[in-house]
């Protein structure tokens, strides 16, 4: 029940059917999802991508999608059942159906399949993610600054490299900001579940947290945090709004539109090759919303200036010096991190107290 870490290395590998369709003939682009698409987070921002294709392509596309979807065999079942009723293309959109949609592939060499945050391709199966960790640069910088009680809560999904890397982000950016900051994390198991969200986050704010990060899909922390006063949140996937201007002060939006939408040109095209894809905030992969005016003037304009030195490619957001959480060095000094390491991460950098779930 994993999701979202992705190897950028594999080049295109295959072509995938020469022939464009034919003008009359529909394009069918079916989409599984391992939530609601009512979730208000990542599902939902999956979810906005698919109705761009829609709005894009007209009467040459037709959509369908499966939500709620568990990670394992049920996930296999329903991709092939989309494939057996003439999908054409199909996006898996959680790490955990990672193992389900190759298997589904193998099975209909003429479908092309592609899979969010994987790292498993074949010739008519690719996989896409977005570098989710570079929000996780300005949520740490802000929540550094905001603290009064040098404590941060994070509710954490899985310990699967993704995760990790994000909260090792934050961190990092919190702790250049405030040496006095300590991250407390609580490890939920679960992509959504509104009840174990709003829990931890109560948890945390319990133990001292004033400020509360997620990885995690549902809004649920944002209410426990309105609820307690004086707690400040971030947006996880998507804008999340509805807390605006407080306790959401910012967040992490994920922008699949123009990914869907130039994949299933190339399906129409006759043009698709099996390829990986990460892409941040440089590529508008990852948007980072608005910082409202709970957020001090200039806070706010520090976290919009390392922002965009992310965007362009100026700042990397593991920048050493960097040692491991215990003490072992990793990034010498203005040394940066490489894709294969931080797609295999599994380890807090120093000084994250916490214990890492194996």
């Amino acid at each position: 029940m994993l999701r979202r870490t992705l190897l950028a290395t594999a080049a295109a590998t295959a072509m995938i059917g020469t022939a464009a369709f034919a003008q009359d003939d529909p394009v069918k682009v079916g989409f599984i999802y391992v939530g609601p698409i009512g979730d208000g987070g990542y599902t939902y921002e999956h979810n906005q991508g698919r109705l761009q294709v829609e709005e894009h392509f007209g009467d040459a596309v037709e959509t369908v999608y499966v939500e709620s979807v568990p990670e394992g065999p049920d996930a296999e079942r329903v991709m092939t059942q989309m494939a057996l009723e003439g999908a054409d293309l199909i996006f898996a959109t959680s790490f955990g159906f990672m193992d389900p949609t190759v298997n589904v592939a193998a099975q209909f060499p003429d479908v092309m399949f592609e899979h969010a945050t994987g790292y498993k391709q074949a010739d008519n199966l690719s996989i896409y993610s977005a570098r989710f960790y570079e929000g996780r640069v300005s949520q740490g910088h802000i929540a550094g600054h905001l603290t009064e009680s040098n404590i941060i809560g994070y509710v954490a999904s899985f310990p699967i490299p993704e995760v990790i890397r994000g909260i090792n982000a934050a961190y990092i950016h919190a702790k250049e900001v405030n040496p006095d900051v300590e991250f407390k994390i609580i490890w939920a198991y679960t992509w959504f579940d509104p009840a174990k969200e709003a829990e931890a986050a109560s948890v945390l704010i319990e133990q001292g947290a004033d400020v509360i990060l997620q990885h995690t899909d549902s809004t649920a922390p944002h209410a426990a945090a309105q609820a307690a006063g004086d707690v400040y949140t971030f947006g996880q996937a998507s804008d999340m709004a509805e807390f605006k201007p407080a306790p959401r002060v910012s967040s992490i939006i994920d922008d699949w539109g123009p990914y869907y939408i130039e994949r299933t040109q190339a399906v129409i095209d006759g043009t698709w090759e099996s390829s990986s894809v990460w892409q941040g905030i440089g590529d508008g992969m990852v948007v980072i919303g608005e910082i409202t005016d709970a957020v001090p003037a200039d806070v706010k304009a520090s976290a919009e200036e390392l922002n965009a030195r992310l965007a362009s490619g100026e700042y990397h957001a593991f920048t050493g010096p960097l040692n491991k959480q215990d003490g072992t060095p990793w990034l010498a000094e203005g040394e940066t991190a490489d894709d294969e390491t931080l797609l295999g991460m599994d380890f807090y950098v120093e000084g994250i107290t916490a214990e890492l779930p194996q």
